[in-house]
């Protein structure tokens, strides 16, 4: 037996180890949750650069629009416009003329109108050169070639984000650049059957049209590797992290809501960097090599999954942040739940009433509804792990579905009736 000394000091010492083991706690739990912070932000990048890498029909979903946009495609008309009239020898047509009339005798007059043939010509072959180039490149022709050197070339993406590798498009010598080849032969194609033999003669060189050129693309492709060899494990460490953070913590709730606030709060960091760099880019960009019309849309195009993926988990983290509170003590979230047990076990209690009773059920639910309640949570959380990219529409498509099973479950457990659940819990 201890002396009264003896357990104070017994009971001092175990309240300081408690203390002690509660801060070594907290301090591992907030350590976790900074690094898993600072990593989320590059986990959301480097999971796309690896599905866009490694997904070939992801990798088309992401480029085929640009063949459809009218900005990209006033580009590509003006760009082959421009090296098919080049290959049009306007003036040769014009002297031959001249030196046909003046051998033929015609007058000073009518010579001197023919040399004066040059401009108009050149400006007639150019309206029937565009109209053709037009036709093809708004056409299905355009946007199948694309899609088809896509896929049959899914290289193309590596080579844009690493800098190796053949196909449509490529990067080198600090840009991005589209291969039309399928195009120009296209083109060219059409010009020889509308009688511009001279279109044959057009050279299969230079056949690339330029859609990124920035002085810093090689140290951005570094950087892109890094994330793409990252991409495999960082997002899983990236939550194991958070989680840990969770389950050290004394108080575990309290600690979810702190890091789905913090997760969100990262998210709009990534949002806020993407815009950034989005006007950077577009600052970055000649008019002279891409349009800024053209140059924004490239850009949304290619960035558009990584947006979606970042306004997703932004949303998630959001809900899941107001859901740990609204489980916890404070008198919003215990007025919340008062208001929505009173609505449940009125209309529980309308339905016993209508004569239908849940009976055994409605009782056992009444008596795990700490377990249903989880299970289902459970049931969401493991619907959105498991669901091919989720967007913010399938978000709240599971929070709805969630919300209304546990409404569900609740009437049913409130129509057991008062009388039979409290039998059934004073049951031993």
């Amino acid at each position: 037996m201890m002396t009264a000394d003896e357990r104070a000091e017994y009971e001092r010492l175990r309240r300081h180890a408690t203390v002690r083991h509660r801060r070594l706690r907290q301090a591992g739990s907030s350590v976790l949750l900074v690094l898993a912070l600072l990593l989320a932000p590059l986990a959301v990048v480097a999971a796309w650069v690896q599905e866009t890498v490694t997904d070939t029909d992801r990798y088309v979903e992401t480029v085929a629009p640009l063949a459809s946009e009218p900005a990209v495609q006033d580009v590509v008309i003006n760009r082959l416009t421009d090296r098919v009239v080049e290959h049009v020898n306007v003036e040769a047509v014009t002297d031959a003329l001249t030196r046909a009339l003046r051998d033929a005798g015609a007058p000073p007059r009518v010579v001197e109108g023919a040399e004066a043939l040059t401009g108009p010509l050149r400006s007639a072959v150019r309206t029937v050169v565009d109209r053709t180039v037009t036709r093809v490149v708004t056409s299905q022709v355009f946007q199948e070639a694309w899609e088809d050197a896509n896929r049959r070339s899914h290289a193309a993406v590596i080579a844009m984000l690493t800098g190796h590798g053949e196909g449509a498009v490529r990067a080198e010598d600090g840009a991005v650049r589209l291969d039309l080849g399928v195009v120009v032969d296209e083109v060219r194609k059409r010009l020889v059957a509308a009688g511009f033999d001279q279109a044959a003669a057009i050279p299969d060189t230079d056949r690339t049209v330029t859609l990124f050129h920035a002085e810093e693309l090689s140290q951005a492709q570094d950087g892109v590797r890094l994330l793409d060899v990252l991409g495999a494990w960082l997002p899983v460490a990236t939550v194991v992290l958070a989680a840990l953070a969770v389950w050290i913590a004394p108080a575990h709730r309290v600690m979810l809501v702190i890091t789905a606030a913090g997760v969100g709060v990262m998210m709009v960091v990534l949002l806020v960097a993407l815009a950034v760099a989005r006007r950077v880019y577009l600052d970055s960009v000649p008019p002279t090599v891409l349009p800024g019309d053209a140059a924004a849309v490239i850009y949304d195009t290619f960035l558009r999954f990584l947006r979606d993926t970042t306004r997703t988990l932004l949303v998630l983290s959001v809900i899941t942040a107001l859901a740990a509170y609204l489980f916890g003590p404070g008198r919003p979230a215990r007025a919340l739940r008062r208001t929505a047990d009173r609505g449940t076990t009125a209309a529980g209690r309308a339905l016993n009433r209508a004569g239908a009773p849940t009976g055994a059920t409605g009782r056992w639910l009444a008596g795990h509804r700490a377990w249903t309640t989880g299970g289902v949570l459970a049931a969401g959380a493991l619907a959105l792990l498991l669901w091919n990219r989720p967007t913010i529409a399938v978000v709240a498509l599971v929070l709805g579905v969630v919300l209304a099973a546990l409404v569900v479950l609740a009437v049913v457990a409130a129509a057991a009736g008062p009388r039979e659940r409290a039998a059934d819990r004073a049951a031993p």
